[in-house]
C-alpha cells in the first residue's frame, strides 16, 4: 500500500487538478481501514465548497448493452465540445472472492488516453444498487478536481440500479432492440426511474427494429404518470460505434438541465441526496458500531446454534441485540 498523504497535500492536488494526486485519494476514500476513514473523511470536507459545478449522469443498462462504448464514444463527443469528463466506471465484485476485473479502463482505451478526460473504475464490494459505497464521495473528488461532467456507469445486472439514481442528476437507461420482445425489457422499476433512454446499437440490420422498440418504449413511457420534476422523458436511437445519436442525447440532457433549473428541482434533488446521503452514512456508521460491541458480538456467538437450528427466530434475536446494544452504550456514555 502507498504511504497516505498529508491533508493538504491531498486538498491541494486535488484543486491545481493533479491526476495522480486524485487517483491516490480516491483510494483513500474507498479504504475499508478505520485508519484512513478519519483523513477520507476530512478531505472530503475540505474541498466541498469547490464541489457541486457539474452535471452527474447515471448511466444503466443490462450487459452486454454497450455501455463501455456509449460512454467512450459520448466522453469523446464532450471533451471535443471543451468539457473536462471524468468517469466512475463500477465493476461487480465476486461474491466468493470479493474480488473485481475493472477492466472498464482497457475498454475505453482512447478516452483513457484523452488528457481531457478522467476514468476511474471501482469494485461495488458487497454495495447492492450498481454502484459502489464510495461513488458519491469519488464524484465529489472529480469535481473539485475541475471535471465539468461526472459520468457514473453501473454495474447493469437488472432492476437493482436504484442507488445511483440518489446521486445523479440525470438518469440514462441504454436500451437493446431486437433481443426478443422488446416490452418484456420494461420494466417498472427502471423505467420510472429513468430520465432518458437511448436505444443503442441501431445500426445496419437491427435499424428497423431499433425504431419498432422506440415507438413501443415511448408509448409504455406515456402510461407512467410525470415525476416531481415534471419532465418527460425522451426516447432517442442510435449507434455508439458510429456516434449516430449522441448528439442528440447531449441535447436532450442540455434540456432537463435548464428546465429543472428553472422549475427549481434541479437543486431540490441535490437538497434532499444530501440529507439522503447523511441517512445512509449514519446507517452505516451504526451498524459498523454495533457489529464491534462486545456485549453484541458475545450474544450472537452464543446463539448461533440455535439460529442454524431453527429453535430462535431470527426477529427476536435481532430485538435482544438492538436492546443489549442500546443498553451497553447507554452505560458507556
Amino acid at each position: 500500500m502507498s504511504k497516505r498523504l498529508p491533508l493538504a497535500e491531498y486538498r491541494n492536488g486535488i484543486l491545481s487538478g493533479n491526476r495522480a494526486i486524485l487517483s491516490r485519494a480516491i483510494t483513500l476514500v474507498e479504504s475499508s481501514l478505520d485508519s484512513d476513514a478519519d483523513l477520507a473523511s476530512q478531505l472530503v470536507q475540505e474541498i466541498l465548497p469547490k464541489t457541486g459545478n457539474s452535471i452527474r449522469i447515471g448511466i444503466t443498462g443490462v450487459p452486454g448493452v454497450g455501455k463501455s462504448t456509449f460512454i467512450e464514444s459520448f466522453g469523446k463527443l464532450l471533451v471535443d465540445k471543451g468539457h473536462q469528463v471524468a468517469v466512475l466506471a463500477v465493476d461487480p465484485s465476486s461474491q466468493k472472492t470479493k474480488g473485481s476485473i475493472l477492466g472498464d479502463k482497457t475498454r475505453m482505451d482512447q478516452l483513457a488516453a484523452d488528457k481531457r478526460a478522467f476514468i476511474r473504475p471501482s469494485p461495488t464490494g458487497t454495495t447492492l444498487g450498481g454502484v459502489s459505497s464510495k461513488t458519491r464521495e469519488a464524484m465529489l473528488l472529480c469535481e473539485a478536481a475541475g471535471f465539468d461532467v461526472i459520468l457514473i456507469e453501473t454495474v447493469g445486472v437488472g432492476q437493482s440500479e436504484t442507488a445511483v439514481k440518489g446521486m445523479v442528476d440525470f438518469f440514462l437507461l441504454l436500451m437493446l432492440a431486437g433481443a426478443g420482445d422488446e416490452l418484456q425489457g420494461i420494466k417498472k422499476g427502471i423505467m420510472e426511474m429513468a430520465d432518458g433512454l437511448f436505444i443503442n446499437k441501431a445500426e445496419g440490420k437491427n435499424l428497423l427494429e431499433a425504431k419498432k422498440a422506440k415507438a413501443n418504449y415511448s408509448n409504455a413511457l406515456h402510461l407512467f404518470p410525470l415525476g416531481e420534476n415534471s419532465w418527460s422523458p425522451k426516447v432517442l436511437l442510435g449507434s455508439s460505434l458510429d456516434g449516430l445519436g449522441l448528439e442528440e442525447v447531449w441535447k436532450m440532457i442540455s434540456e432537463f438541465e435548464s428546465i429543472t433549473l428553472e422549475r427549481g428541482f434541479w437543486q431540490k434533488n441535490r437538497e434532499n441526496q444530501r440529507v439522503n446521503w447523511l441517512n445512509e452514512c449514519v446507517q452505516d456508521l451504526l451498524g459498523k458500531a454495533f457489529i464491534a460491541d462486545k456485549a453484541v458480538h458475545k450474544l450472537m456467538e452464543d446463539s448461533e446454534i440455535q439460529i442454524k437450528s431453527g429453535e430462535l427466530s431470527p426477529i427476536i434475536l435481532a430485538k435482544r441485540l438492538t436492546q443489549l446494544f442500546l443498553k451497553s452504550s447507554t452505560h458507556q456514555s
